[in-house]
């Protein structure tokens, strides 16, 4: 994983709002964050308590909209249209 030194804490907090939102792929993270869906993980279990982040693995295992090769062909973005 990268060093989360090189990482603000408002970069911290916004990559694991990132990865709770369901329609926010890990790809999305990886593209604004450099992080992969497995370095993603690793943060989220350094920075959440081990309840919350069993409760995250649970929530997005399996979730189509978490991984973009899953989603519909009609969803090819990674932000809502009104989003800037």
């Amino acid at each position: 994983m990268k060093n989360t030194i090189e990482f603000t804490e408002g970069d911290i907090s916004r990559i694991i709002e990132m990865a709770w939102e369901d329609r926010t792929p890990f790809e999305a993270i990886e593209f604004q964050f450099g992080l992969k869906e497995n370095e993603v993980r690793a943060l989220m279990r350094s920075h959440m308590k081990p309840s919350s982040f069993k409760m995250w693995r649970k929530r997005v295992g399996g979730r189509s909209t978490k991984h973009r090769k899953l989603r519909p062909e009609s969803v090819n973005r990674f932000k809502a249209p009104g989003q800037k």
